[in-house]
Order: C-alpha cells, then sequence, then structure tokens
C-alpha cells in the first residue's frame, strides 16, 4: 500500500476514534473515573488506619487498664466469651475524662472545626465554604475521635472518616485547580468513599453523602462519582477486614401484612423519639456546655466525666455499642435493660460530642433505635404473639427508623442497615417505618447544618438566579420604543454625537445603503474615541461598529444573560420573533436586574 494511502487511514481512524470518545464524552468519564479510583483508595485506606488506632487506644485504656472488654459485632468475631462487664469500675470516672481532655485539646489547638460530629463539618464545607475542607483537619478529626471512641466515648466512626474521605477530596480539588463545584462533588464522593468502606455499606455509602446534605432534596450530580469512590473504599477496606456485614442475623422475614400496623406504630414513635434526642442533644449543648466559662479545650473532659459517671453504673453505654446490638438481635438482652440503655444513650452521646469532643453520631443513633426496637417488639410479641413472631425484627427495623427521623436520611440508611445486616427481607417494613418517621419528624435533625432543599443552599444559588431568569420573557422586562434612528455606516463621528443627547438609549443599529443593520454604535464606544482631537472627521460608524448581536421576545432572561456576558454589552436590541432586523427596542441589563429582582421577591412570598 502506498504510504500517502496509509497515512489518509491513519488520519481516518483518528477521526472515528475522536467522534466516539465525544459521542460517549470519554474525557469527562475518564476524569471522573480517576478521581473516584483515587479518593476512594485514599478513604479506604484512611478508614483502614482509624480502626487500627481507635482499637490500640481501645486496647490500652478500656481492656487494659479498666478490664472492660464490651461485646463485638458477630460479622466481626464477636463472641460472649470474649465479653468482661464489670459494674462499679472506677477506671470509668478517670479514662473517658482523660480521652476529652486529649481530644479537646487536640481540636481546639489545631482545628476547631473538627469538634463535634464531623458529618455536620462536611455538610457546613459544602454548603458554605465552597467545599473547602482545611487539610489538616481530617488529622486532627482521626486522632481525636480514635481518642475519644476508645476511651468509651459515646461516639461513632461515621464522623470522622466522613472527615478523611471529604477532606481529602477537598484537598485534590485544590490542589488541580478544579472549580468549585467540582471541588464539591469530590467532597460528596470523599465521604461516601469512607462512609461505605467503615461500615461495609458501598451503596448505603453513596446514597448517604448525596441524601444526608439536604432534607428534602438529593445532591444527585454527585451520585455517581459517589458510588464509584464508595465501591473502591469498600474494596480496599473489606480485602483487609473481611468481606461479610457487621451484624448476623437470623434469617427475618416479612410475612404478615398485619405487621405494618406494628411497624406504622413503631415508626411514629421512632419519629417522636427522635425528635427528643434532637431537642437533649443540642440543649445540653446550648443550655450546659455552651455558657461554661472555661477554655473550650477542658469542655469535653466534662463532658467525658459526665459520661464515665453513667458508665460506672450502666457500662452498656460506653463506646458504639455495636456488640450490645448484636445481642439485642440475638435476643439475648432483657426489656429493661434494651430501653434503659436506649435512654441512657441519648444523654451518654450527648456529654460526649454536645460538650465538643469528637465523633460521629451515627453508631451511637443506631444503638438507641435498635434498643428500642427490641423493646418495642418484645413488647408487641407478649400482646399479639401470633402476629409479630419475630420480635427482634424490630431491632434492624428501629436501627433504620430511628436514624431516618432524627437526621432526614429515610432512603440511605435503609440500605445502609440491609447492607451491614444483611436483613434484605425485611426491605419493606424497613422502607416502610424509615419514610414514615422521616414525614413525621423532617422539620428537625440531629446535622444541624443541613438545609431544606437546593434553593435554600449557598451552592445552588446560581442555579436558583438561572431558574428564576428562565421563568421571564425578554418580553416581559424590555422598555420598547418608537422612531429609533438608523445610523449610515459612512456617519462621521461628530454628526453620530448629537444623536444620543435626547434619547434614553446608549446604542442604536448602524445601517448600510440599502438599509440592511450591519452592526451597532453604543456610547461607551463613542467615549473611547470622542478625546482625541482632529479624528471626528475621519472617522466613521462604519470603523467603531460593534457587531448585531440581539435577543428575541419570545426568548427568555436566562439566554438574555448568556448574551450579556459573552458581549460585554450594557444593552442588548430587541428584535421582533419574526424579522431579526426590526429593532422594538433595547434591553439594559439594569433592565434584567430589576425583573430579576421583581420575580424574586414574588417567589419568596408565594414560597
Amino acid at each position: 500500500m502506498q504510504p500517502h494511502k496509509i497515512f489518509s487511514r491513519v488520519l481516518d481512524g483518528r477521526k472515528y476514534v475522536q467522534r466516539f470518545g465525544s459521542y460517549f464524552e470519554f474525557r469527562f468519564t475518564g476524569r471522573w473515573m480517576l478521581f473516584s479510583l483515587v479518593i476512594g483508595t485514599v478513604a479506604g485506606i484512611g478508614g483502614i488506619a482509624f480502626v487500627y488506632l481507635q482499637e490500640a487506644v481501645e486496647m490500652f485504656s478500656l481492656k487494659g487498664l479498666a478490664g472492660f472488654y464490651p461485646p463485638a459485632p458477630g460479622g466481626e468475631g464477636g463472641t460472649m466469651a470474649e465479653t468482661s462487664v464489670t459494674l462499679y469500675n472506677w477506671w470509668f470516672f478517670i479514662i473517658p475524662t482523660v480521652g476529652g481532655l486529649i481530644s479537646g485539646l487536640l481540636v481546639y489547638t489545631f482545628a476547631p472545626e473538627a469538634e463535634g460530629h464531623g458529618t455536620d463539618g462536611v455538610i457546613k464545607a459544602f454548603h458554605q465554604d465552597r467545599g473547602i475542607i482545611r487539610g489538616r483537619v481530617p488529622i486532627v478529626k482521626t486522632l481525636a475521635s480514635a481518642v475519644v471512641i476508645g476511651t468509651g466515648g459515646s461516639a461513632g466512626r461515621e464522623g470522622p472518616i466522613a472527615q478523611i474521605g471529604a477532606g481529602f477530596g477537598s484537598m485534590l480539588a485544590t490542589k488541580l485547580k478544579l472549580s468549585d463545584s467540582d471541588r464539591r462533588i469530590m467532597v460528596v464522593a470523599g465521604m461516601a468513599a469512607g462512609i461505605g468502606s467503615i461500615f461495609r455499606s458501598p451503596i448505603g455509602g453513596a446514597l448517604f453523602a448525596v441524601e444526608c446534605l439536604y432534607k428534602d432534596d438529593l445532591e444527585s450530580e454527585g451520585l455517581v462519582p459517589a458510588i464509584m469512590a464508595s465501591i473502591i473504599g469498600y474494596s480496599i477496606f473489606a480485602s483487609l477486614f473481611g468481606w461479610h456485614t457487621i451484624f448476623t442475623t437470623p434469617n427475618f422475614v416479612f410475612e404478615n401484612p398485619l405487621e405494618l400496623i406494628f411497624y406504622g406504630i413503631f415508626g411514629l414513635l421512632c419519629a417522636l423519639l427522635g425528635i427528643c434526642y434532637v431537642k437533649i442533644f443540642y440543649g445540653i449543648q446550648t443550655k450546659l456546655f455552651e455558657p461554661l466559662k472555661i477554655p473550650r479545650a477542658l469542655k469535653p473532659a466534662i463532658g467525658g466525666l459526665m459520661l464515665g459517671t453513667l458508665g460506672f453504673f450502666f457500662p452498656y453505654i460506653l463506646g458504639a455499642g455495636y456488640g450490645w446490638i448484636q445481642m439485642a438481635i440475638d435476643g439475648q438482652l432483657t426489656l429493661k435493660l434494651m430501653l434503659a440503655a436506649a435512654v441512657l444513650k441519648v444523654f451518654a452521646t450527648s456529654f460526649s460530642i454536645s460538650s465538643g469532643g469528637s465523633g460521629g453520631i451515627f453508631a451511637p443513633s443506631l444503638f438507641m433505635g435498635a434498643m428500642f426496637g427490641g423493646a418495642f417488639g418484645g413488647v408487641a410479641h407478649h400482646l399479639f404473639p401470633t402476629i409479630i413472631t419475630q420480635p427482634n425484627a424490630f431491632v434492624l427495623v428501629g436501627m433504620a427508623a430511628f436514624f431516618a427521623g432524627s437526621a432526614n436520611v429515610p432512603v440511605s440508611v435503609t440500605i445502609m442497615i440491609t447492607e451491614m445486616t444483611g436483613g434484605y427481607r425485611l426491605l419493606v417494613p424497613l422502607i416502610f417505618t424509615s419514610t414514615l418517621a422521616f414525614f413525621v419528624a423532617r422539620k428537625w435533625s440531629i446535622y444541624s447544618q443541613q438545609v431544606k432543599n437546593h434553593a435554600e443552599s449557598p451552592a445552588h444559588r446560581g442555579d436558583l438566579i438561572v431558574d428564576i431568569l428562565k421563568d421571564i420573557p425578554v418580553a416581559a422586562a424590555f422598555k420598547a420604543t418608537t422612531s429609533l434612528p438608523a445610523i449610515k455606516n459612512n456617519l462621521p463621528v461628530q454628526r453620530i454625537l448629537p444623536l444620543f443627547a435626547d434619547r434614553d438609549e446608549d446604542s442604536f443599529p448602524v445601517v448600510n445603503d440599502a438599509g440592511k443593520i450591519t452592526g451597532l454604535i453604543s456610547m461607551s464606544t463613542l467615549r473611547a474615541v470622542i478625546g482625541d482631537e482632529g479624528i471626528g472627521h475621519v472617522i466613521v460608524a462604519e470603523d467603531i461598529k460593534t457587531p448585531f448581536v440581539t435577543v428575541r421576545k419570545k426568548e427568555n432572561l436566562h439566554q438574555a444573560l448568556v448574551r450579556f456576558l459573552e458581549t460585554r454589552y450594557s444593552s442588548l436590541p430587541v428584535v421582533d420573533d419574526d424579522e431579526s432586523d426590526k429593532v422594538l427596542g433595547f434591553l439594559t441589563y439594569r433592565d434584567l436586574i430589576a425583573a430579576y429582582d421583581d420575580e424574586l421577591i414574588k417567589w419568596s412570598t408565594d414560597a
């Protein structure tokens, strides 16, 4: 084959590849696949490091010094033979207090934004801070949370791991000089990867990351990167810790429609209890800890002492409590113990985190819901044994419904509990109770930084402007004009200037000898040349005209805004929908803003 033909075929092949790649948007897809891979890898490794660090602290403090060996969930190899719980252990006054003190010193010395439950910090960064999370925050959060949880603090791993993943996503986006929008998506992907890995819930973790940001909405744009990053993070974490679920469960099933009556009642109770939990949590924060006139770093130590005092009498409320949840699933706890544990856990979690201690609120919330569910299921079985034949199924349902009601995440928590327990045959009651609890308690949330929807988020304020402008036609905003002068293209500048004297418009069309509009002359263009002496007779309209860019009456103000931004004109000629040469008037930038303001006032009043 001749060389020129080979070269021609190579060129043709490249054209087909380019066309194929353009059709499937490989450049966009490949970029986010790479980002998700990197973020998921770091989040998975971060989750592994956090678990080892937290377990090392726990081994030294609770197990080594206090001799306290709480049960572990079945999926993590927990057996009752390893469990050792001693009442009235004096170490509980010391260990949580020291843990709170260390956490407070770390947080308030190096990264005050790492206080409390970290997911709220990520939500705040997404909405308020352009997705920016300081690089030191994940490190400080990891250390402080490992100390709090490892010394018996009533907190979970969700907060720190969310900040580890989200913090790396934010840092990576900043290093690559990506837009604020891309940075926010990477924050979401990082949070999903962290939560999906450490809870062995890749799909639930991704859904949680896009659902927890709002009360009534989803961050759908971040869903695909979140799923990809979450699966990567989960795969790395599970390859070391195992692919099994966290909890082992009997073969719970839903087969009797009459059970929905009890699940409905229980869903309503979970909503009410979730509201009480939120009010107590923030009430203790605002009325007990915030008014204290002591250094902020000491407040988590006070919270630790209060927690330790509860733990001295009731050690079941120390730590995340996964092992006790497993025992409730297996039917090994009494009704009185479960009910007491649920109530005391609310105060234990508030003391640990509302004081400024570092940790997540997901695990403690699951504990509360599980214990409430176990107690409710036991009572329902006692009263209606032929209908409620598997009372311990309410433990799983309680975990989902209670957190859905207190955090506004009905979809993601349902999937997470299913993945964490393997209780897929309970999916119907899980969704039913979670949705019911969400609808009743949607006004309240344990995540104080949640916003109602996209319209209330600064991250999407630009979207709101676009949506409003799209609803306003140009015809409703522009000023119509009559007898508009047309400037001949050979008219000198000196003779053009007087035409503006008695007119409100700051632009006029330029026409050729045939009367066809060929461009525009604006006052700003004239000012640029009018100061030069002696050129008024030399320069004519044709020399200084600008392109004839228009908007039509039937177009909307968002389309007009795009043209304003492209041309930098202060006004645009409005032409007839059918006759592009017929100027009906001018739309100024000021007209556009005024129309937007009027519509925004109407929109706010209607809302």
